[in-house]
This record gives structure tokens, C-alpha cells and sequence, in this order.
């Protein structure tokens, strides 16, 4: 319960605070802003719960340690539940804050969900936005999994970690908003209506096919230090 509680603290505050920052900020803070929104609440929460849960807050992530070896899927499936349940939940507080203002509605605005295609961001297609979410998550998890292995200084694994998400972010949010986390999807697209649903398909996949391949990497001992 410790550890489904902390991953769902953690996925909350990514969704609320990272979401928020392009919804309630966005025009003021950029899309610089808003890309470190997200990587600073990761290395809040990274510090804050990771000693507890490992920090993960994304279902692609945990399923990545499951591939590399370092969790069971058994162990897996409460992290990946908690996460699903504080995106839900950090999406229906942005909400209720987002509405509160009177030119606001979701319809128009948004509430942070990822997306492509016409009308969305930088417009790019399908094609473009599957390629870089399975990329983008499969650098992601290589990171994680370097920098929480047994030889890495753990000190600033958090500080790496939410970095890399930063850079992230302020490659592809004109491409899919940038999701490299199923559950930071989920979370807005149940509330910005059909055509957010629609496209959560390609947020739920290309994630969890990029965790997925770096976390076979690292168990095949492709990069890790113990095996030299």
C-alpha cells in the first residue's frame, strides 16, 4: 500500500503540476516553461517518494523494469494501477481549477492531453508522433535504468532523470504534447472528450513498446557495467 500510494502521489503531481503548466501558464511561461514543469515536479517527486517506490509514476516505466529484470509483473500491476488512478484524479482537479476561469472550456482549451494531426501543435502525423514516442520513451528508459543501477552514484539519479525529461519535452511537445507516460495520457484525454480518446491508442503503445526494448537492453547486458 506504501508504494501504490507513493506512485499515485507522484503520477498526481506530474499530471497536475506538468498538465497545469500548459493549461493554466502556457501562454505566459512557453513552451520552455512548460517542458520543465514536468522534468521539476519528476525530480520533486523523485526525491520525495522515490526512496519509497522507486519513483516510477509511469506505467511504460514500471513495465520497462519488468523487462529488465527488476520487478515482477505481479509487483508491476498496483504501481501501474495507482498511476493510472492519480492522473485520473490530478486531470479532474486541473479541470475543476481550469474551469473556474471565465473565458476557459475545455473544448477550446484543452487540458494538456497529447495528440497529432490537424489542429494539433505542430500539426505533424501519426507516422511522426508513433516514431518519437517510442523513441523518445526508449532513450527515457535507458536513463532511468543507467542511472538507478547498482554502480550509478543514486545521489543524482533523480536530478538525471527529470532532465532528461526536460530535454524531452522541449524536442516533441509541438509533436504529441509528449506523453513517453500512458498514464499522464489517460488522465486529460478522459476529460478533453472523443477526439482526445481516440488518439490515446498511439500513448498507450509507443511508450510501452519503447520502456520495453531498453528495458531487454539492460537485462541482455548490452549496457551494463556489471557485465564488463
Amino acid at each position: 500500500m506504501n508504494k501504490a500510494l507513493a506512485e499515485f502521489i507522484g503520477t498526481f503531481t506530474l499530471v497536475l503540476f506538468g498538465c497545469g503548466a500548459a493549461v493554466i501558464a502556457g501562454a505566459d511561461i512557453g513552451l520552455t516553461g512548460i517542458s520543465f514543469a514536468f522534468g521539476l515536479a519528476l525530480i520533486g517527486m523523485a526525491y520525495g517518494i522515490g526512496p519509497v517506490s522507486g519513483c516510477h509514476i509511469n506505467p511504460a516505466v514500471s513495465l520497462g523494469m519488468v523487462a529488465a529484470g527488476r520487478m515482477s509483473f505481479a509487483e508491476a500491476v498496483p504501481y501501474m494501477v495507482a498511476q493510472v488512478a492519480g492522473a485520473v484524479a490530478a486531470a479532474a482537479v486541473l479541470a475543476a481549477i481550469a474551469t473556474g476561469k471565465a473565458d476557459y472550456s475545455i473544448a477550446e482549451n484543452g487540458l494538456g492531453q497529447n495528440g497529432w494531426g490537424a489542429g494539433y501543435l505542430g500539426e505533424y502525423s501519426m507516422a511522426a508522433a508513433f516514431i518519437f514516442e517510442v523513441v523518445a520513451t526508449f532513450l527515457f528508459m535507458v536513463v532511468i535504468l543507467g542511472a538507478t543501477g547498482s554502480t550509478a552514484p543514486a545521489a543524482i539519479a533523480g536530478l538525471a532523470i527529470g532532465l532528461t525529461l526536460v530535454v524531452i519535452h522541449l524536442v516533441g511537445i509541438n509533436v504529441t504534447g509528449v506523453s513517453v507516460n500512458p498514464a499522464r495520457s489517460i488522465g486529460p484525454a478522459i476529460f478533453a472528450g472523443a477526439g482526445a480518446v481516440s488518439q490515446l491508442w498511439l500513448f498507450l503503445v509507443a511508450p510501452t513498446l519503447g520502456a520495453i526494448a531498453a528495458g531487454l537492453v539492460f537485462k541482455a547486458g548490452l549496457l551494463s557495467p556489471e557485465a564488463d
